[in-house]
């Protein structure tokens, strides 16, 4: 009895000391440096339970033990927290780090970037045309939305982008309305967006924009025509895209609701979404009094107080579209 009580002791001692070595050995294991080169890309499906999602690690390269990752996973108490999505797993992560990725949830973000001055249509097409959104949409209502990078995780909805597009339009002009400038023509925050998308499609070149707006303010103030070219495209093409082509004189002459050279006053909506520079600028436009602008054939334009000046600036204009039409 006594030989086998001290086999019993020894016997349990070894286990002891193996179950500690093993025990050594895992977490080791969980916190080594991860033998992937390279970040991994891998999506964990809603509902997942963990010997899937350590499956799916170990195949995809993320781990090196999906064993080893499960018993990990229990021994913190973690295997309620992982979060569904899809992650980009960084190079040489251990498994520990993947574990606190999962618990996180820092998911793979996808991006979208829309330029200013795009119409909702031009929007809403390329939110249709990305391939990692969900959802059918339909097009808002012009200028609503505010242009910007926007981020989100593969099967979001296209609808989510366009609530946060135009929740930072509502923002974004409430802040700017409530530091405009005093006696604007204009009296109300959607007359505000309509002279902005103006001002947006009219000069891309951000210290001209002031400039503009002041222009369109004094004619505003002075009971003058707008005459904005690209108030006449959005008559024609209604935001569906470019018109790709210089106006023709019949476009210029033709009544629209958009027509600045046939309409007083401001048309009926915004002929873009403008950006927050532009609502900016027309909000506290630039102390002139200046009544015209037109291209300087460097990108920029050329602006003038008198029509006279004006008429010999648009001389020079046209020389300069002759002489590059012979080119």
């Amino acid at each position: 009895m006594r030989r086998f009580l001290s086999f019993l002791f020894s016997l349990a001692i070894v286990l002891a000391i193996g179950a500690a070595g093993a025990l050594y050995y895992g977490k080791q294991q969980f916190e080594a440096y991860g033998t992937h080169t390279e970040a991994v890309e891998i999506t964990l499906p809603r509902g997942a339970g963990l010997n899937r999602i350590a499956q799916t690690l170990e195949a995809s390269g993320a781990i090196s033990n999906g064993l080893i990752f499960r018993l990990g996973t229990r021994a913190k108490q973690a295997e309620r927290r992982l979060k569904a999505g899809e992650y980009l797993i960084p190079a040489g992560a251990s498994m520990a780090d993947v574990l606190a990725q999962l618990e996180e949830g820092a998911t793979l973000k996808r991006r979208v970037t829309f330029a200013e001055g795009l119409s909702s249509i031009e929007i809403v097409d390329i939110l249709r045309a990305e391939p990692l959104l969900e959802g059918p949409i339909e097009a808002p209502a012009e200028g609503s939305l505010a242009p910007n990078t926007y981020f989100f995780e593969r099967g979001a909805t296209r609808t989510s982008i366009l609530e946060q597009m135009q929740a930072a339009q509502t923002q974004a002009l409430q802040e700017l309305w409530d530091t405009r400038a005093p006696d604007l023509p204009i009296k109300t925050k959607e007359e505000a967006l309509v002279l902005a998308s103006i001002v947006e499609k009219e000069t891309g070149i951000a210290d001209e924009r002031a400039r503009v707006a002041a222009v369109f303010v004094n004619r505003l103030r002075r009971g003058m025509r707008l005459q904005s070219d690209p108030t006449v495209v959005y008559g024609i093409t209604l935001g569906a895209g470019p018109l790709g082509r210089g106006l023709r004189r019949s476009e210029l002459d033709r009544a629209t609701p958009f027509n600045t050279y046939k309409i007083n006053g401001l048309p009926p909506t915004p002929i873009a979404n403008p950006g927050r520079e532009a609502i900016a600028a027309t909000l506290n436009p630039a102390d002139t009094d200046e009544y015209y602008f037109v291209a300087d054939g460097t990108g920029g334009h050329v602006f003038s107080k008198t029509l006279a000046e004006h008429n010999r600036n648009v001389r020079k204009w046209r020389k300069i579209e002759k002489e590059r039409a012979a080119q």
